[in-house]
């Protein structure tokens, strides 16, 4: 129990110490820490990857019907509203949605055969990298970020499945995350992603190239408020993009 209050404590220094809060400590005012965000946090202790978000849902679902190819959507936020929030996922496909909102790669990686793997899809598409860029599990590098989807994709190919690696959608801030400027670390992130599915024989899922303006962010009519999670404008352009990936992949000997 003293250990558990310890580590809440340092994650909540870690968490919640933003720059005003900072301030607010220099003056000599108190940090306060609600209900809601001590449960998450503890919530976030226990079960850092969310591995409890999907596990009933993954062990309700079917067995793969023969001749049937099941696709996995493993991602954060923008996978996550897909048909929840926004839109429509996919109907009468065999598509499975397993977006968690606001994990990073090395918590999809960790996911990776719970909700992928032990599903058995012929197919699952990457989105993933956002997150990491705005350090929602901490400082990430582009290296740290590469390394996750190379673990990924050896994981996929090691299980017989097609992996379709989505780019970055475009994103030139993060309301949460004043003072950060994504734009050319999208752009130099997905230029990775190109050249990694070049050279591993993977699908490339272009979303950027027909979401994006010149200046990196997505083009009007696109994007909610926030300027990161697409409205149904946004949806009704990756969908097609989505499934032309999906095809080509499940094609590919």
């Amino acid at each position: 129990m003293k250990w558990s209050l310890i580590a809440l404590t340092a994650l909540a220094c870690t968490v919640f110490a933003a720059p005003r809060q900072l301030s607010a400590q220099a003056s000599k005012q108190p940090l306060t820490v609600t209900t809601a965000q001590l449960k998450h946090m503890q919530s976030t202790l226990q079960d850092w990857p969310n591995l409890a978000r999907y596990r009933k849902e993954d062990a309700a679902l079917p067995p793969v019907a023969p001749g049937e190819q099941r696709v996995v959507f493993l991602g954060d936020s923008i996978t996550d509203n897909w048909g929840r929030h926004v839109g429509t996922f996919f109907p009468g496909r065999p598509y499975v949605n397993r977006g968690i909102s606001g994990q990073t790669t090395p918590q999809m990686l960790v996911r990776f055969q719970q909700d992928v793997v032990h599903l058995h899809p012929a197919a699952v598409v990457v989105l993933a990298g956002i997150n990491d860029i705005f350090g929602n599990t901490g400082p990430s590098t582009q290296q740290m970020m590469e390394d996750n989807f190379t673990s990924m994709a050896a994981i996929a190919k090691a299980s017989g499945i097609k992996m379709i690696v989505a780019s970055i959608t475009p994103a030139p801030a993060y309301p949460w995350k004043p003072g950060i400027n994504s734009a050319e670390e999208i752009r130099q992130m997905n230029q990775w992603l190109k050249d990694f599915c070049a050279r591993k024989n993977l699908v490339y899922l272009d979303y950027y190239s027909a979401m994006a303006d010149d200046k990196g962010g997505m083009r009007p009519g696109l994007s909610m408020k926030d300027g990161v999670h697409p409205t149904v404008a946004g949806y009704a352009i990756m969908t097609p993009l989505a499934e032309a990936a999906i095809q080509q992949a499940l094609q590919q000997k």
